[in-house]
């Protein structure tokens, strides 16, 4: 989180730092304004027709104009108001009207009195009331909506007419109508639940509620800004550990003024030590970057020390390689389940028996792996001496034999290749009870993302993917460590804004404690 001492001290420099912000925002404003005026234009043409291109091009201009309404709320987010300050000031109540929640909706009062009855000022007993201030503030329970009354009394001293009132309690997003269950509802929808935000709205609205899409993109903007500290910190776990998985995933991205997409991507980074019964937290860290050239991934990884489990992507290979007499810091494991694949897929097509057999070869290594699951790295790496080594050496000396009787350009003699070319790496796993003997766990990590590819068109905006790795990387932990997302993220949000940056470690996944549970329904 950015305090005043990451800011320059340099006036002039400041100045212009603001300047191009407000430019910025500007220019992302007057981009809405004629997204929303083509929104308009082709709904009027899809009107009484049904034309599969029109609501796809609909489909992709609202996802374009709700990220560029996120983007403003992620990059210029209200700033924090003081601990114990009033969230709604006269001056920005009379600049922006709030907006009405529905009458229809349940309400609950919850009434804040002062800490003391007795005057700070001149020491009286007692003060008398002389009105209330009402803050109404939407919140969300399971399955419903409801609107929390936070009613706070104002006294007066009959005495030395000293004021006093309780101060409003903390909300996430200063001055926002929306409590931390709703904000949390709507980012968990979104990225776990693939609904993008203008589905949410329509949901909404048919409870009567009106959250447009551009409030609902405000609230994820700012919340990302939020928890941006929070993702960071996990990470500096990930990058920590001494074995981590790597994967990687196209996202479809709305390249800006083209009408088209380009292909970002989104990498996973996840440490995992359960399968060795390790005693760090599972962890995961999803980084987006615009393309997929070797240098995203050396970057992601220049502090990394240890084991990488990862496919045969040729931008790992730097990691791999010694320099200047200097040992490489990373080690390659690769994965047994990529090289069952090209077996399985010559199998299939063909029926192959050399294929076939392979396959029952690899098939009993992963069978001993399955008794040694949960097990410490010692036991494993004695099973696998002891169980696996002799069928990796007759398998290595069988692939070499099939591999002289087959035609050398055919797909099973480019599996067999592909298996024999990172056969060191692929025994790796034997020697070190903390490794795998594939890569699944990363895969499973990316499988979130493909599920929910539709929704992941960033809009033009690679601001967006790097927005979705913060959440992905803070939703997929928490699941991680069987924490339920919606409930530690509420909590979080709530805690967040007035919470000491020297003690965040205390809202991570596997160090927060549920809060006792308080039900706000009447």
């Amino acid at each position: 989180m950015r305090t005043a001492a990451d800011l320059p001290d340099d006036i002039d420099e400041l100045k212009r730092r603001v300047l191009a912000a407000e430019a910025g925002l500007v220019v992302k404003t007057l981009e809405a304004e004629k997204l929303r005026l083509e929104l308009a234009r082709l709904k009027r043409m899809q009107f009484g027709q049904s034309s599969e291109r029109i609501e796809r091009e609909i489909e992709q201009l609202e996802l374009r104009l709700e990220e560029i309404e996120t983007v403003a709320a992620d990059i210029a987010p209200d700033p924090p108001l003081p601990a114990g300050s009033a969230q709604a000031e006269p001056e920005a109540a009379s600049r922006v009207p709030r907006r009405q929640l529905p009458e229809h909706l349940p309400r609950v009062t919850e009434t804040h009195e002062p800490a003391s009855c007795a005057c700070q000022r001149c020491g009286a007993e007692r003060m008398r009331k002389v009105g209330e201030d009402v803050t109404e503030v939407l919140e969300y329970v399971p399955g419903r909506f409801e609107v929390v009354r936070h009613v706070r009394p104002t006294y007066s001293c009959a005495k030395c007419e000293a004021m006093a009132q309780a101060p409003m309690p903390a909300m996430p997003i200063p001055r926002a109508m929306a409590g931390a269950s709703v904000v949390a509802h709507i980012v968990v929808s979104k990225y776990v639940d693939h609904l993008p935000l203008y589905r949410q709205a329509e949901i909404y609205a048919r409870d009567g509620l009106d959250l447009d899409r551009g409030l609902l993109a405000d609230w994820v903007g700012k919340a990302a800004w939020l928890l941006r500290p929070l993702a960071d910190r996990i990470g500096e776990h990930v990058m920590a550990g001494s074995v981590i998985h790597a994967d990687d995933t196209p996202v479809p991205v709305l390249a800006p003024g083209r009408g088209k997409t380009k292909t970002g991507r989104l990498w996973v980074y996840l440490r995992d030590e359960r399968q060795h019964a390790g005693p760090a937290p599972p962890a995961v860290l999803y980084r987006y970057t615009p393309d997929r050239k070797g240098e995203r991934c050396r970057e992601h990884l220049a502090r990394f020390r240890g084991h990488l489990h990862a496919d045969g992507y040729s931008g790992f290979a730097d990691l791999y390689r010694s320099a200047d007499g200097t040992p490489a810091g990373v080690t390659e494991v690769a994965c047994w389940a990529h090289v069952r694949r090209g077996f399985f897929d010559v199998h299939k097509a063909t029926g192959s028996v050399i294929a076939r057999e392979a396959l029952e070869r690899i098939g009993a290594l992963f069978d001993i792996e399955r008794t040694i699951a949960g097990h410490f790295a010692e036991r494993r790496r004695e099973v696998r001496q002891a169980l696996a080594r002799g069928k990796l050496e007759s398998f290595a000396q069988w692939l070499d034999a099939q591999l002289a009787l087959i035609p050398g350009k055919g797909d099973l003699a480019k599996a067999i290749r592909y298996a024999r070319s990172r056969w060191a790496a692929l025994t790796a796993y034997v020697d070190d009870g903390r490794l795998e003997l594939s890569n699944n766990a990363a895969e499973n990590a990316v499988r979130p993302v493909t599920l929910g590819r539709k929704n992941w068109l960033f809009a033009g905006s690679d601001a967006g993917g790097e927005r979705a790795a913060i959440m992905l990387t803070l939703l997929r932990t928490a699941k991680l460590n069987g924490v339920e997302p919606e409930a530690w993220m509420h909590d979080v949000l709530g805690r967040i804004g007035e919470h000491p940056i020297n003690r965040l470690d205390e809202l991570l996944p596997w160090t927060w404690t549920a809060p006792a549970p308080l039900s706000v329904a009447a």
